[in-house]
């Protein structure tokens, strides 16, 4: 196979325009204009509304390439566009070969006979994806986000790029993915696909190749494993069938497991047509090899929802993914994969694709792979009503057959899902009465009966929801905590407490969340001295979610006292929604078995802005995904209070049975201890138990001793601390704090420094961080008892800068919640 890249240097304009501008393949119109000087930067201050007003207008694309008369003499000469943002019409030397209407499909084209000897001119016209909404939606009103522009479900764009309540209305458009020219001769591999069966100590591996044969004749395949400690398994075939299917067996096989349950090792498989010694093509995979799906049977509750890894259950701990990037030109390998990294250093196990973004590149799930994470990917439908006609019916199948073959081989690949919140949609916000019976129809048309089947017929492996949340389908209470997934947001929304999570006990809760502010440092790249109130213009442009920070000014009032400056405000709106993703969390874990996944809403952000998300748009770690390292430690200590009594739980999330120490001790903020006990725990694998109940009823016998005193209770194994926390018998603004004087030695090793911190009186959510770099320290916002030293690895790896321990020391700052108030 030949294949004649046409990336690289383009040339771009407005199509109204005269003037052309240099342009870069794989890009966006949005991220040609920024690098020629001619729009605004989008994220700062309110420049989205201006730079929106591009998008309204068409723009078009060209470049030259050269094409050798050895080319011109190949059997098949195709174009291939692998993501082409949207709606747009492509042509070479003059003539129209393509109009393409969906990104997220890869386009094939035959071009063999548009071809000269010598120079042709490749030209792609891309048509305002707002003006056609708005056209389509006065033909058919079609229902989305109220968040977005308007009649984003008329076209397959991802839908996020048109604004969400977390996301700013940027519908960018260009040649955002790879195109170029594929040659071919006497044949090619249309498909590989690989099952695993699994017995004791062997894998057999069944490799179904279909082929396009247009010679006729006998094709040679070769079809080898080469395994991660690099032994070669080989089978060759030769005949002239278009379907073949080869068998390899894997003895002592490495198993892929998620993270914290054991390696991940990777087999690499390949697939060579020949003929003869000649190759023709080639396709290559890595897989991991494993037994994955989601158990659903009939129990004690209702039916149970979990993943099961090679014959294990997995409590699911992880975040909804969402584009890392309003202008996707912006996205990398490196920048992903410094997400996922951060997602595995706070013991993520699973990670979902949320439904409104795009079928992320093929890198993002060899990372998964490589880090352990199951992936739960939605189809990209998302609450939205659509049009089921026969266009869009071919247009979506299409969508589906490229991106389903493209993902099904990895080891990660754990959930179908049909689509975000559709279903939900129709059953509870009254949609069947706004939009009526032929759009409700179309939903059970498209997404019960058509969708399903299809990607089981491309993927039987795989398991398969037909939407999130959902139960058992046709809107028979898609939400319904005994069966299927759960989204939850009363707590946010609805303004419930964050204790009220405790009431529920969903057999998998995919959805739930509270928003914060980012970090100080994100929130001056984006304004200026006077935009740094809350309710300035400037940061609720920055807020996408209409009343939201009154909310997290809601939140903040119900449990911490009011802030004293705007940077205090912005911590007090971290610290708030990692006590309530923990309470969430830390109830669920407690019920394992019962409750099986807790994904919150959302890891990541798509531009800097006030919202749900644990890292922001620069991979700042707020204070919730510090917390998410904690509570979902694979061996965890959780407390449950109610009053003055609390229950103590353990949970082990691994395959090896757990003997550990429990210790707790009441303490006043002194950190004098009242009364204190430790006992022995053994912790079954997979498990999670109460460990002791604690009434302190007749200790805790007046308000004031209840605001002065605090319970603290640690789990040890082999001496060291793996997991602990503290517990305060009020809301923290009704709690005694004292100054704590908290202070700091700090160490250089060779690859890392070491904080002690330590303080005089009791801490709550001690901070640690640098003025100008960036840090993931081992442990952070943290609490902390007089008379301890907390010790916190920071490796040199994870600061955004090297610097020297002088700088270390200079640039190092810490505070708690009682410097957040006057």
């Amino acid at each position: 196979m030949l294949l004649i890249d046409l990336n690289g240097k383009w040339q771009m304009k407005r199509v109204d325009e005269a003037s052309w501008t240099e342009a870069v393949v794989p890009g966006s119109v949005y991220n040609d204009l920024l690098n020629a000087g001619k729009m605004k930067d989008p994220y700062f201050r309110d420049n989205e509304y201006e730079v929106l007003e591009l998008s309204s207008y068409d723009y078009e694309y060209k470049r030259t390439f050269t094409v050798t008369k050895e080319t011109l003499h190949h059997d098949m000469v195709l174009l291939r566009c692998e993501g082409l943002d949207t709606l747009c019409e492509l042509f070479i030397n003059g003539v129209n070969i393509l109009n393409a209407d969906n990104m997220h499909r890869t386009y094939e084209i035959d071009i063999k006979d548009k071809l000269n000897q010598g120079e042709n001119v490749i030209h792609v016209i891309f048509r305002s994806p707002v003006e056609y909404g708005l056209k389509k939606d006065k033909e058919l009103y079609l229902c989305s986000c109220a968040d977005a522009v308007p009649g984003i479900s008329h076209y397959r764009k991802a839908h996020s790029m048109s604004g969400w309540d977390w996301g700013p209305k940027l519908p960018d458009m260009g040649i955002w993915r790879n195109i170029s020219i594929c040659c071919f001769d006497l044949g090619r591999l249309e498909e590989v696909f690989i099952t695993q069966t699994h017995s004791e100590g062997k894998v057999d591996l069944d490799i179904k190749v279909n082929i396009n044969n247009w010679c006729g004749l006998p094709l040679a395949l070769l079809v080898s494993v080469e395994t991660p400690d690099g032994k070669l398994l080989e089978k060759k075939t030769v005949n002239d069938l278009s379907e073949q299917n080869i068998n390899l067996s894997v003895e002592n096989p490495k198993l892929w497991w998620p993270n914290n349950y054991g390696d991940q090792p990777l087999y690499k498989l390949t697939v060579i047509l020949l003929n003869g010694t000649m190759e023709i093509d080639r396709d290559e995979k890595r897989i991991g090899l494993r037994t994955l799906y989601v158990d659903r049977h009939k129990d004690q509750w209702g039916e149970s929802f979990y993943f099961v890894v090679n014959g294990k259950s997995i409590f699911s701990m992880g975040g909804n993914y969402i584009p890392e990037d309003n202008i996707l030109a912006r996205c990398s390998r490196d920048r992903s994969e410094q997400l996922i990294k951060s997602c595995v250093e706070a013991n993520f196990n699973t990670i979902r694709v949320w439904g409104g973004g795009y079928y992320k590149e093929d890198y993002f799930y060899d990372l998964c792979d490589e880090y352990g994470l199951i992936v739960w990917q939605d189809h990209l439908y998302a609450c939205g009503v659509y049009d089921f006609n026969d266009e869009f019916k071919e247009n979506i199948r299409l969508e589906t057959i490229d991106n389903v073959k493209r993902l099904r081989h990895h080891a990660s690949l754990g959930l179908w899902s049909g689509n975000n919140e559709l279903e939900y949609a129709w059953a509870y916000w009254g949609w069947g009465e706004r939009f009526g019976e032929k759009l409700k129809n179309d939903y059970i048309k498209q997404f019960e009966e058509f969708l399903p089947p299809l990607n089981k017929e491309l993927d039987p492996v795989t398991s398969y929801l037909v939407s999130s949340p959902s139960s058992t389908g046709y809107f028979d209470d898609p939400n319904n905590e005994n069966i299927g997934d759960m989204h939850y947001w009363d707590v946010w929304h609805g303004r419930k407490p964050i204790t009220e999570f405790r009431k529920f006990f969903p057999r998998f809760m995919s959805e739930f969340g509270l928003q914060s502010f980012p970090c100080l440092k994100t929130v001056e790249t984006f304004t200026l001295p006077e935009d740094r109130n809350i309710f300035s213009y400037v940061m609720e442009s920055h807020q996408k979610n209409g009343t939201g920070n009154e909310k997290i000014l809601y939140y903040i009032g119900e449990h911490f006292k009011y802030p004293k400056d705007f940077d205090s405000l912005l911590f007090a709106s971290q610290l708030i929604q990692a006590e309530g993703i923990r309470n969430g969390v830390e109830h669920w874990r407690r019920n394992r078995g019962r409750c099986m996944g807790a994904i919150y809403w959302q890891l990541n952000d798509i531009w800097p802005v006030a919202s749900w998300s644990s890292i922001d748009y620069y991979g700042r770690w707020k204070a919730v995904h510090y917390a998410a390292k904690r509570f979902y430690a694979p061996v965890l200590v959780s407390a449950c209070e109610e009053g003055t009594k609390v229950s103590l739980h353990g949970s082990n999330d691994t395959l090896h049975k757990k003997s550990c120490k429990l210790t707790w001790s009441l303490r006043n903020y002194m950190g004098e201890i009242l009364q204190n006990a430790e006992l022995d725990v053994e912790l079954e694998e997979l498990t999670a138990k109460e460990i002791t109940s604690l009434d302190f009823t007749d200790v805790l016998n007046t308000k004031q001793k209840r605001r002065e005193t605090y319970l603290e209770y640690q789990l040890l194994e082999n001496g060291a601390v793996i997991s602990g926390g503290t517990v305060l018998f009020v809301k923290a603004k009704h709690f005694t704090f004292i100054e704590p004087a908290i202070s700091t030695d700090v160490l250089e090793e060779e690859d890392k420094y070491i904080l002690e911190v330590y303080s005089k009186a009791y801490a709550k959510f001690v901070e640690l961080d640098l003025k100008a770099a960036d840090a993931i320290f081992g442990d952070n916002i943290f609490d902390l008892t007089p008379g301890t030293r907390k010790r916190v690895e920071l490796k040199k790896t994870n600061l955004s800068k090297q610097l020297t321990l002088k700088e270390i020391k200079e640039q190092l700052t810490v505070r708690s919640l009682y410097n957040t108030f006057e």
